[in-house]
């Protein structure tokens, strides 16, 4: 059996919506999406946080779904649930992207990572385009860990998260505008100076480049954080994790509430 073929089979038990229990009324819904014809570095930060999340909704009291079926971005499957998550990939026909644009004009909930955030070019997808508030424009290569500060300590988004932290190895995306600059925009976390020069192959030097933010005109999330199958190893940015997610459920994580290190041992828990 083929490593994707093990790793789809294990994530049978996380397809089906899971919540708090029998009979409860879930706190809300959310809706991952993903693919595994992308590129596989994207796929293995997927098929991880799929039983991640999955394992976060029955602790908090949430329904999650997961799938692989992009024809679900219609208006009907949508109004269904209160966040979307792209984890490793983005809506690529006329009537999916419609679907999305309605979904959070009219007050639904986006939680993207890494390459959801990327595209060739604004003429790709105007509207998206603005809803993120910016464009890629390099990246590092190879994927290398980075230590992260926080703009923004009060945001929900970033409760429980330390004032820095050193983030799993990751391919960092630069963005044209910056998108500090974009109206609207609030900065969450940013790759601290530290870093520069990061990179061997494909280079950042230097400058201020914001790793997660919110468009303030939605309920949306962008973080950076996606590529490969070290980023659920750290317990401090898996709590941002989950906070940002159940802040876009308008939820709050508890004080108590126990993150796991995708990996790690129990002594290894925050």
């Amino acid at each position: 059996m083929t490593r994707l073929m093990r790793a789809l089979f294990f994530l049978m038990l996380f397809v089906l919506p899971g919540s708090a229990g029998f009979g409860q009324e879930p706190a809300f819904r959310a809706i991952a999406f993903y693919s595994t014809h992308v590129e596989q570095d994207h796929v293995d930060f997927a098929l991880q946080a799929i039983p991640f999340f999955g394992a976060m909704a029955k602790r908090d009291g949430f329904e999650f779904k997961a799938t692989s079926d992009w024809n679900e971005m219609n208006p009907v499957a949508l109004k269904q649930y209160q966040v979307v998550l792209w984890l490793d990939d983005a809506p690529s026909t006329a009537a999916q992207r419609l679907a999305f644009e309605e979904y959070m004009e009219h007050g639904g909930g986006w939680f993207g990572f890494h390459i959801a955030g990327w595209m060739d070019g604004r003429q790709t997808w105007p509207w998206f385009a603005d809803f993120l508030g910016t464009l890629f424009y390099g990246n590092d290569w190879p994927p290398l860990p980075a230590k992260l500060t926080v703009d923004d300590p009060q945001h929900p988004a970033m409760k429980g998260v330390p004032a820095s932290f050193l983030s799993p190895a990751n391919e960092w995306y630069s963005w044209d505008p910056d998108p500090r600059k974009t109206p609207g925009v609030r900065v969450l976390m940013t790759l601290a100076p530290s870093n520069y020069p990061i990179g061997f192959k494909d280079t950042l030097e230097g400058g201020d480049i914001p790793v997660t933010w919110t468009n303030t005109k939605y309920r949306m999330l962008y973080t950076n954080m996606g590529h490969g199958d070290k980023i659920l190893t750290n317990p401090q940015q898996n709590r941002f994790f989950e906070s940002a997610l159940l802040w876009l459920g308008r939820q709050s994580a508890s004080a108590g509430s126990v993150v796991r290190a995708i990996g790690c041992n129990d002594s290894d828990r925050d």
